[in-house]
């Protein structure tokens, strides 16, 4: 039995008849018939799988040869892929049927006399520097400086929006500036392999995404206080939160928010946008932000322990800190995973600042916070291990109105010690004496007689030494 159109055993015979083997019989035509149509199965097989590798649906000649050659097997030659094949019919003798390709009839005398072909050049190549650590050699297989300024922006993979819309008036004074030097370095002498090309870096946007990044950016950095201003502002955050298809402009928006928050450390207003931004890009789960952590963490805390947010007269910079230190908690919880080393270096950071006297109270109240939302593990090794010392090098240099706001900061930190099934009838304890005194060795005197007119004083103390050897 066979799955083919084809008679096994009939073409079997056949064969063995024109090779003059007449006395094959049957069960040996059966089993060699049997083999013949598995190796055909076999190559096709084969052949199939160089099909689909090649990403193609149509099984071609080359796929037989190339799983022949697999199979060890010697390939069929003379059959070309290029040129379709013309079968032509022909009758033989008793009403057969025989059907051959027709091949093309060639000129004897004209394939003689015809020129012979010319001599193919030897194979040879040359290698050469592209670039060597980022800058192009002055080498002929290099372009050239001028011709690279005389290509137009757009031709150079430059992209002009609303950050850069001068790289055109740029250009052209660059092209007339070069003119002269070059003239004068000719009159001069100057060799031009002192002159370095710096490589032409290639990232093309389509013309939808640069328009898009034109208008996000126009909506958050407009400063208009409108009822329609506030409309698209939030229109651009909703879709830096939930768009997916940003990727690209990722690198953009990361420069965008570092130019913004360096050069506007003035503009409240502005600053609270740009950790928008930030909470933004962080909340939307189509955007892969691991490789640009490291160039957002200088903005969060930048805006967390800067000297200065806002005019001098302003307390709205303390809510600004207040959003800095929760990113930087969401930051440090969603990617300390990715990069074990994050939080270390934040607490160091932040550590570095805490203990500074010279800094004002907002970058101290900024360490406290940035502190506080790192964890209580945090909290109970770095800013209750340092508060005696605190408290005489840092707390005593401040004013009375800097000391109180620092001091309820610090609470508020100890406070979250306090384990959350903590009894409620300890508010009304008194503390004694031993406890007064253990207290102001721990964080110092002024610290001590705040937390102890607090109503939770006594959980506070407890959350304080709690696990500690002197209890």
């Amino acid at each position: 039995m066979s799955h083919t159109l084809w008679s096994p055993i009939d073409t079997v015979k056949d064969v063995a008849d024109s090779l003059g083997l007449t006395d094959l019989n049957d069960e040996a035509s059966r089993n060699l018939a049997m083999d013949v149509e598995y190796r055909i199965h076999e190559i096709l097989e084969q052949a199939v799988k160089f099909m689909r590798h090649s990403k193609r649906r149509t099984l071609t000649t080359t796929d037989v040869e190339k799983a022949l050659r697999v199979l060890n097997v010697e390939p069929l030659y003379g059959y070309d892929v290029s040129r379709p094949l013309n079968f032509k019919e022909a009758l033989v003798g008793n009403g057969q049927t025989l059907y051959y390709i027709d091949d093309e009839e060639v000129d004897f005398e004209k394939l003689i006399n015809q020129p012979l072909p010319k001599v193919p050049r030897s194979t040879t190549f040359t290698a050469h520097w592209l670039a060597i650590e980022g800058v192009q050699p002055a080498i002929p297989q290099n372009p050239l400086e001028s011709e690279i300024r005389s290509l137009l922006p757009a031709s150079r993979g430059a992209i002009t929006n609303v950050l850069n819309n001068n790289d055109s008036a740029v250009t052209s004074n660059n092209n007339t500036t070069n003119g002269h030097s070059t003239n004068n370095n000719s009159t001069s002498g100057t060799s031009s392999k002192d002159t370095e090309i710096k490589p032409l870096v290639k990232h093309v946007l389509s013309k939808e995404l640069q328009l898009y990044f034109d208008k996000v950016i126009q909506a958050l950095t407009n400063q208009e206080d409108t009822e329609e201003a506030l409309h698209f502002k939030q229109a651009a955050l909703t879709s830096l939160r939930s768009d997916p298809g940003l990727h690209q402009l990722v690198p953009y928006f990361v420069q965008l928010i570092s130019e913004q928050i360096t050069h506007n450390l003035n503009n409240i207003a502005l600053l609270s946008t740009m950790l928008e931004v930030i909470y933004s890009l962080l909340s939307n789960d189509n955007i892969f932000l691991d490789p640009y952590i490291h160039a957002l963490m200088p903005c969060i805390l930048t805006l967390l322990l800067a000297k200065r947010i806002g005019s001098n007269n302003d307390d709205e910079h303390f809510a600004v800190r207040d959003f800095a230190s929760s990113l930087l908690e969401h930051v440090c919880k969603n990617y300390g995973k990715a990069y074990t080393t994050l939080k270390p270096r934040v607490t160091r950071t932040l550590l570095k600042a805490f203990l500074d006297s010279n800094k004002p109270v907002g970058t101290l109240y900024g360490a406290i916070i940035g502190l506080k939302n790192l964890g209580d593990e945090v909290i109970r090794i770095i800013i209750l291990g340092n508060l005696q010392n605190w408290s005489l090098i840092v707390l005593d240099s401040l004013k009375n109105d800097e000391k109180s706001l620092l001091i309820g900061t610090i609470i508020k930190a100890l406070r979250s010690l306090i384990p959350e099934n903590a009894p409620d009838d300890e508010m009304d304890v008194e503390i004694i004496e031993d406890d007064k005194q253990k207290l102001q060795k721990r964080v110092g005197d002024e610290l001590a007689n705040e937390i102890i007119k607090q109503d939770d004083s006594k959980k506070l103390i407890d959350a304080i030494f709690f696990g500690d050897l002197e209890k």
